[in-house]
């Protein structure tokens, strides 16, 4: 009996967990949306008079059918584990019992993934994504905390299984990082990465001070997706643009330091730079740089067009006090996300790179408000 209690709960949490997911995905509403296509796609005309039109609504119709078949397909398996339960209890067999167990299991993960999948409702959550580290003022401190910041997201990439590239960097003179672009290659890169933008704030004892006082340091994050030149349409006139060339800072051989191989490409207009020194050839430095710019001026064109008046450098906040999204306090053994509450003593496991409590809880929200959003733009 005592089995039987603990099915019957996991049932019932799956039936609340997938209720939520429904609503979360309107899938009613995309129900009537594939009702709709299908409809359209059932008349000869539609191929006849416009195939590019019929072309993208099959698209639209495979990819509505890939998100309900996933919620049908979990329905149909608590029907039948419920099926199971009712027969072995009437055949009193245990080990179908144990086979709904292991079934519950297989539910519950594919929920969790379904669950991961649906925050990522933003256009460009698939891209894989660019990150700038700058420090804030504060000197040495300042630059180093920039470093642990970059050290910590290459290690959350690692964890992820994404691959991860330092575009540009410039050190500092005696420790920690001036500047960084790094990228990230994989699976929803810039959905997963999006909502660690803003500051990020560390209080600690110093190691750079010989006095051992207590230091607050700023550094600003800023992500952004990495758009495909077939997914963009940005164009720019090269009177527009100014392309700089100059020797690669950092370790890199003696080829690196004879050459001028490093890029810098600064948009006029805008004043928006981007810069590579990753690779020796200054031909594939000036690409990634493009491709930069491109997609910063896409994310430009995106911020102009849903809120008057503002440009890309307005989304970077001033690095300084109050703008923080989450404070790194070290010599308190506390890491606080300033946005969703969320509190950690775990240092040494978020500086190596395990942010997924606080990225999933930032995700959560996005989420529940672009739900409420759409509720009240229905009513």
């Amino acid at each position: 009996m005592k089995d039987i209690y603990i099915i019957k709960n996991k049932i019932n949490y799956i039936k609340k967990n997938i209720k939520i997911i429904k609503k979360n995905l309107q899938i009613n509403k995309k129900n009537k949306r594939l009702k709709k296509i299908n409809q359209e796609l059932a008349t000869p005309q539609i191929w006849k008079n416009n195939k590019l039109y019929a072309k993208n609504l099959n698209k639209e119709k495979y990819n509505l059918e890939k998100i309900i078949n996933k919620i049908n397909i979990i329905q149909t398996s608590i029907n039948d584990i419920n099926d199971i339960i009712i027969f072995s209890l009437k055949e009193k067999d245990k080990s179908l019992l144990k086979e709904t167990e292991k079934l519950l299991k297989d539910l519950e993960k594919r929920i969790k993934k379904i669950k991961i999948q649906q925050m990522f409702f933003k256009k460009n959550d698939k891209n894989n994504c660019y990150i700038d580290i700058q420090p804030g003022s504060g000197g040495i401190e300042a630059q180093d905390w920039a470093k642990m910041l970059l050290k910590m997201y290459l290690k959350w990439a690692e964890n992820k299984n994404f691959k991860s590239e330092i575009i540009d960097i410039l050190p500092g003179e005696i420790a920690g990082i001036k500047y960084a672009t790094l990228k990230i290659e994989g699976k929803y890169a810039f959905g997963w990465m999006r909502t660690e933008n803003g500051i990020h704030r560390l209080v600690r004892k110093s190691p750079f001070d010989s006095t051992g006082k207590r230091h607050t340091s700023f550094s600003s994050i800023f992500v952004y997706p990495d758009i495909n030149n077939k997914d963009i349409n940005i164009d720019f006139n090269l009177s527009d643009i100014r392309i700089d060339v100059y020797r690669a800072s950092g370790a890199g051989g003696q080829h690196v330091n004879r050459t001028e191989s490093a890029v810098r490409i600064t948009h006029i207009p805008t004043g928006i730079v981007t810069q590579c020194q990753n690779d020796r050839s200054q031909h594939k430095n000036k690409e990634t740089a493009i491709k930069q710019m491109k997609s910063k001026l896409y994310k430009l064109e995106l911020i102009k067009k849903n809120i008057e008046k503002k440009n890309l450098e307005k989304q970077k906040s001033d690095i300084r006090w109050g703008n923080q999204i989450r404070s790194y306090i070290l010599d308190d053994s506390r890491i606080k996300d300033i946005r969703t509450n969320i509190e950690s003593r775990n240092i040494q496991a978020i500086l190596n790179g395990e942010l997924d409590i606080f990225i999933l809880e930032s995700l959560k929200l996005e989420l529940q408000k672009d739900y409420e959003n759409d509720r009240k733009k229905n009513k």
